[in-house]
């Protein structure tokens, strides 16, 4: 582990959310080496945290999840007035966080860990981990020359950015990013003319879409786990994955909608995706034997 501020250490932990975690550093109840800690405070490797007296540990067994987020979802914990979160999709962990975010209107692939220095360096833009959208514009098919000025980068508000590869397909475009600003692909697809009308991650790096269903999860495979945190740069965790299993529907019992979106021949290019084959050839069988037994 890195160093933390203490409220996300606490949300990472299990806790509480970030917000009701602050609470509880304010009302005095968290220590740092049996120091009352205050808001700001950063754990570092090696420091002792307690509630209430009682040692506060991060999770041991590191677990990775890959869902298919339908559209309506909120992924963050925070937001109390959300309708439906993506946490009501996947079995519960402690310390279980998305990696990064999509937006309430944005489908697709979103990886869930209890692994903070994975997710730190997922989505740290310094890392360059590729992110591949599929995008469905107003305005229809993305012209070359649109795809050009995606590449070469578009002006936002928040400053200058860039596609890493765009490509004209029917009725939109498939594009690679590696970083994950606010609604970034939309506000760049509206730059250069094209509303987007329906937006789907297609892709985390190794890691595919494929087959899943919207609302459908599973953990993925050991290969993928590696390739994932070879991609991140990290060293591979002695942990085993768990088993693969979908979950077909949320908690409330009803079955998300399932999506149009192309199977898993849609990938990254060559030069971005070298090595992943094993992993996909996997998860494809996984997948597979999972539906199998869905009820």
């Amino acid at each position: 582990m890195v160093g933390m501020r203490l409220q996300q250490f606490l949300a990472r932990a299990g806790i509480a959310s970030r917000r009701k975690a602050e609470d509880l550093i304010r009302a005095g109840r968290v220590t740092i080496n049996e120091q009352v800690a205050s808001i700001g405070a950063v754990v570092q490797p090696g420091d002792i945290v307690r509630l209430d007296g009682e040692r506060v540990r991060m999770p041991q067994k590191k677990v990775v999840i890959a869902l298919h987020k339908p559209k309506g979802y909120t992924t963050t914990h925070e937001d109390e007035h959300a309708e439906k979160i993506v946490y009501e999709l996947v079995p519960k962990h402690p310390g279980l966080h998305a990696v990064g975010r999509l937006d309430k209107d944005t489908e697709g692939l979103l990886l869930l860990t209890n692994d903070g220095h994975l997710t730190q360096h997922l989505t740290h833009p310094r890392n360059q981990v590729p992110k591949l959208y599929r995008a469905w514009c107003k305005n229809g098919r993305v012209s070359e020359k649109a795809c050009q000025q995606l590449v070469q980068g578009v002006v936002l508000g928040d400053g200058l950015a860039q596609a890493l590869e765009a490509h004209p397909t029917r009725n939109g475009v498939k594009l690679v990013l590696t970083e994950g600003r606010k609604r970034e692909v939309r506000r760049m697809l509206n730059k250069v003319g094209y509303p987007v009308e329906r937006l789907v991650r297609l892709a985390v790096g190794p890691i595919e879409l494929g087959e899943l269903e919207a609302g459908e999860w599973r953990y993925l495979t050991p290969d993928e786990i590696k390739l994932l945190y070879t991609s991140a740069q990290l060293p591979r965790p002695k942990t085993q994955a768990q088993k693969p299993t979908p979950t077909p529907k949320a908690k409330t019992g009803t079955r998300p909608q399932k999506s149009t979106v192309e199977s898993s021949s849609e990938r990254l290019s060559t030069r971005q995706r070298q090595g992943t084959n094993r992993g996909s050839t996997d998860r494809q069988a996984h997948t597979r034997a999972g539906r199998t037994n869905k009820t």
